[in-house]
């Protein structure tokens, strides 16, 4: 089986498509008749030319078969995830926007008039707002409700400034092309938050309309699970923005420690006559120096990666730090700060030795001896960290985030199987 890129554009599509209302699906027989009939129904009293696309994880329980027998067209994925289906639905989508929902009957897919409206009037991502449409008891979990989306949506307004109050609602809506050319990859629950970010990164119009919440209709417990998938949205808005996870904690913890060992290089600094901070704080401020330097090169490397692989739009700083920084120049400001160093620790060494390595009369030794020793550890760190970089440089293997759909997908180029 031959694998088929995850958003292909070549696909014909049939002309005077408007919409395609795509539902992932993974054993859903207990509610999926609903929501296509619902679906089906809101496409004829709406006027609207479309389809009900059924994006198929693997389900073992018929539901291929009530999606075929009630006029859905199927799309098989086989690579598990909810991120993973949806792509494969986006890629054999034909409509010119695609309105997508879960099909557990806890979205009204009969009710889709302000997402039509929003996408016709040029939105190209609409959010739907369970918060602002009404959440019905027993619809959301206590914890979904009152921690995890807000603070999850917090975060990712804070980190990426987007004016979005429900970052995780299953029902939005977008256009199609746009969509794909955003070369989403995660194949998880995350991709709810990637659709997000990455839109907004590359200038999307989002826009947000109420939208209301059901308790779903299965007899199963959910395939969401609260603190994995929790974990895997915030691991994501973090990876996504190295300048939080990375720069801002590292510059801080870098610069703290910089004004802590210049204050305390003299000596000891009294603090209202009780508090004395000497050599303790002195070597706590070259470890704080170390570790900010090293997050502030973690930031370096994976915001020039993002840069050259396409992960993160290009801007005006990432510009800047992929002429600025280079292998060559970063091995070299290691080896001056290694050298540094070791001039430090020389003049220690030979300090002590003057005097026979006794005791050392001069308090300011032992912390000349600790500063030398912080530029030896920044000389290595960098200079390794140069290599680094150009390890990242070589180009990745082309499609290896590509998920792989069913093989009559393979063999109609995403054809209904």
């Amino acid at each position: 089986m031959t694998a088929v890129a995850r958003l292909r554009t070549d696909l014909p599509e049939p002309s005077g498509i408007e919409l395609t209302i795509l539902m992932p699906c993974l054993n859903e027989a207990e509610t999926l008749a609903i929501c296509i009939g619902k679906a089906l129904g809101y496409l004829e009293s709406a006027g609207i030319s479309g389809e009900v696309l059924v994006a198929d994880n693997g389900s073992t329980d018929g539901s291929r078969e009530i999606a075929h027998r009630l006029g859905a067209r199927v799309v098989p994925v086989l690579e598990r995830g909810y991120g993973a289906a949806l792509q494969g639905g986006i890629a054999a989508a034909r409509g010119r926007y695609i309105i997508m929902g879960d099909a557990d009957d806890s979205y009204d897919f009969s009710r889709l008039d302000a997402f039509v409206e929003k996408l016709r009037a040029g939105g190209e991502l609409v959010m739907g707002n369970r918060f602002e449409g009404g959440i019905a008891p027993g619809a959301m979990p206590f914890l979904h409700r009152y921690l995890g989306n807000p603070v999850l949506s917090f975060i990712g307004r804070l980190l990426f400034g987007v004016g979005v109050g429900d970052f995780h609602c299953g029902l939005r809506g977008f256009d199609t092309e746009r969509m794909r050319k955003l070369d989403l990859r995660t194949t998880g629950m995350e991709f709810a938050s990637e659709m997000v970010v990455r839109g907004a990164l590359e200038g999307l119009r989002i826009e947000e309309v109420p939208t209301t919440l059901q308790p779903d209709g299965r007899s199963r417990a959910p395939h969401l699970k609260t603190w994995r998938d929790g974990w895997r949205h915030l691991k994501f808005l973090l990876m996504y923005n190295p300048k939080w996870l990375f720069f801002i904690p590292g510059g801080a913890m870098a610069g703290i420690g910089a004004v802590l060992s210049l204050l305390l290089f003299a000596g000891a600094v009294q603090l209202g006559g009780a508090v004395e901070l000497g050599l303790n704080t002195f070597i706590a401020a070259c470890f704080t120096i170390v570790t900010g330097a090293q997050l502030v090169s973690f930031g370096v490397l994976s915001r020039y990666y993002a840069h050259i692989t396409g992960m993160l739009p290009a801007s005006g700083r990432s510009d800047w730090l992929k002429s600025a920084v280079s292998t060559d120049r970063l091995a070299i400001a290691g080896g001056a700060l290694l050298l540094g160093g070791m001039g430090f620790f020389a003049y220690a060494l030979s300090a002590w030795a003057s005097i026979g390595f006794g005791a050392l009369p001069d308090p300011q030794i032992p912390r000349i001896v600790a500063f030398g020793l912080t530029l030896i550890v920044l000389g290595f760190q960098t200079f390794f960290s140069a290599f680094l970089l150009g390890i990242l440089e070589i180009p990745a293997r082309a499609g290896a985030f590509a998920p792989r759909l069913g093989k009559a997908d393979a063999a109609n180029g995403g054809a209904e199987a």
